[in-house]
């Protein structure tokens, strides 16, 4: 089973990184550390119960069986009986302890990756995939777990067996000893080539299974369009091409393991035939006894057995290491907005001012934003206007510290609120005053009123009330048979669109912010539940800042100024009649939704 994990060329770690990820590895499992050092300390036990069975039965040969000395003989049985209880439970003790400090080791770590993965800035999930993380946080943890299970055990056992066995060897019987040694550097050699030729190998295996069910997931996801053109031969031919390669890719990995276990159980048989054989002619000569050439044939399958384990885990252990680097870089990964060691309160109202701002998303070869200032005053409505990517949902983002301004010749522009500038707040006082409401309101799994005090866990039921009859939305959801106790699903399956976005926007009213940056949050509602989400937001943005990226020519006209940006930069500013008359870019906008609107 250790064959299957492998570690391709790229994340394979030299042995500088290796050392290093272990290290790592020690510190992080700080409070695991009393279990690890008492497994150790069973693992031990068992190794010399296991290399005790052999060196009792040459005890009893030569001393009990050969002199026919039957107290002798009674008491390495019963001994041997001790012992043999004794490496039971040792066996037992050290399987309970060592899973007890994997598991709680992997338990620390997935909470420390996801503690991390929750506080990095937005700029850090623009860079990674989501599938790339989850993955992280299953399939490598999942590659550690293997190890710490069931392979971490084996390899200490292993490798504690294989040394303290050839030192016994050595002590019965150098000459034998030696005998055995000379198929050694053939396991080596083979050892090495198994260890290259199986990762190869598993390689290609993981990489046929990903193909093989890329092709049975476009074969059921996309059967309409299969059965609409009937194509169903062809795709199970495609299919049938795809196993085919897996097949064949299991069955290269199986004649690897073939040939190298099997060459492994030829030299324990020539080793076992070649010590009969020298040891009997030591024995005719007195050179050993009969109890010796006994021993050592026990001991070659605890000598060659190791070494066949320690093949098979190498690979297991190259993966773990490798998918344990990954995820300490991303404990290390350090979240590009910071918060300040030393935070500056942020008063309860007041003016956001932008100035001087520059921004660029990671891998863009041209800026989002270039030099923009402008000031949204305490109270003010703003509605951003542009076309696709034209800059204005990263200038809505800033505004909220969702990113900060980028350096340009080690100078950054800055986003004060009240005269304070945002990198100086701290994030729990910052998400008090600003909050974001994006265009589609997102559900976790739980109840309607869990939902909306995420935003203030410590909120009351009474306030959580309050909140939604703010904004008119409490009736709506106390009709429901359950009421605001409704199990929504996942990602609010069970509610429409506006009543998820009612749920967004009740957040907000629980928080009572000063500024509210929206991302048109009626763009993707139906005209049934649009006027009821509108009546919503209208209450909620009353007396407060509101900073809106607008698509629609109804949400522009309600507010005070208009910033029309345009190849990130900010062209023009003003109220709807100002700009209109100015005959600008924000004029050709508004004509044209004018002009997209269905005529009656």
């Amino acid at each position: 089973m250790w064959g299957l994990s492998a570690v391709s060329e790229e994340d394979r770690l030299d042995r500088v990184q290796t050392l290093k990820v272990l290290r790592r590895a020690y510190s992080m499992a700080r409070s695991q550390r009393r279990l690890i050092l008492s497994s150790l300390g069973f693992v031990l036990i068992g190794t010399l119960v296991t290399l005790a069975g052999p060196t009792l039965v040459r005890f009893a040969i030569d001393n009990g069986i050969k002199v026919k000395d039957g107290n002798a003989l009674n008491r390495v049985v019963v001994l041997y009986v001790i012992v043999t209880m004794i490496g039971y439970l040792s066996g037992r003790l050290q399987y309970i302890t060592i899973n007890r400090a994997g598991e709680g080791f992997l338990r620390e770590l997935r909470i420390n990756v996801f503690d991390k993965l929750q506080k990095q800035s937005m700029s850090y999930f623009d860079r990674e995939k989501a599938g790339v993380l989850v993955s992280r946080m299953t399939a490598d943890i999942e590659s550690m777990a293997e190890l710490i299970q069931f392979g971490l055990l084996q390899f200490v056992s292993a490798f504690l067996l294989l040394c303290l066995a050839t030192i016994l060897l050595f002590v019965m019987s150098w000459q034998l000893s030696l005998v055995t040694l000379l198929v050694l550097p053939m396991l080596i050699i083979a050892s090495i080539r198994f260890q290259r030729t199986s990762n190869h190998a598993y390689l290609d295996v993981r990489e046929k299974v990903g193909n093989n069910l890329s092709t049975l997931q476009e074969g059921i996801t996309g059967v309409r369009v299969i059965q609409a053109y009937g194509q169903e031969e062809n795709r199970s031919e495609r299919f049938r091409q795809s196993n085919r390669a897996l097949f064949d890719s299991h069955m290269y990995s199986v004649k690897i393991s073939t040939w190298y276990f099997g060459l492994v159980e030829f030299a324990g048989i020539a080793a076992t035939g070649a010590i009969i054989g020298v040891g009997g002619w030591l024995v005719h000569r007195d050179s050993v006894t009969i109890g010796t050439v006994t021993a050592f044939v026990l001991l070659l399958a605890n000598l060659f057995d190791p070494v066949q384990q320690l093949s098979q885990l190498y690979n297991t252990v190259q993966s773990s290491t490798a998918a344990l680097h990954k995820l300490i870089g991303i404990i290390d990964a350090v979240p590009d907005v910071a918060e300040a060691e030393q935070p500056t309160q942020l008063p309860e109202r007041g003016a956001i001012v932008v100035d001087k701002v520059t921004f660029g998303y990671a891998g863009s070869e041209r800026p989002a934003l270039s030099d923009v200032s402008i000031s949204v005053a305490d109270g003010e409505r703003l509605a951003l206007v542009g076309p696709t990517g034209a800059g204005k949902s990263t200038l809505a983002k800033l505004m909220a510290r969702l990113y900060d301004p980028s350096a340009v010749n080690g100078i950054a522009g800055s986003v004060s609120f009240g005269g304070v500038d945002l990198r100086l707040a701290s994030m729990t006082d910052l998400r008090r005053r600003i909050i974001v409401v994006p265009q589609e309101g997102f559900c976790f799994g739980g109840t309607i009123r869990e939902n909306i005090r995420i935003a203030r866990p410590e909120a009351t039921d009474t306030e959580v009330e309050y909140a939604l009859e703010s904004i008119g939305a409490l009736n709506r959801f106390t009709e429901f048979a359950e009421g605001l106790e409704t199990e929504v699903r996942e990602r609010g399956s069970r509610l429409s669109a506006g009543e998820r976005q009612l749920i967004a926007l009740a957040r907000a009213a629980l928080v009572d912010p000063a500024v509210l940056v929206l991302d048109e949050a009626t763009s993707n509602l139906d005209p049934g539940t649009e006027a009821v989400v509108e009546h919503a937001l209208e209450t909620l943005m009353t007396g407060r800042t509101v900073i809106v990226v607008a698509h629609r020519l109804t949400t522009v006209r309600r507010a005070d100024r208009i910033g029309v940006i345009d190849h990130g930069m900010l062209v023009e500013l003003g109220s709807h009649d100002e700009l209109v008359a100015i005959g600008g870019r924000y004029a050709a906008l508004a004509d044209a939704w004018q002009r997209s609107q269905p005529s009656h």
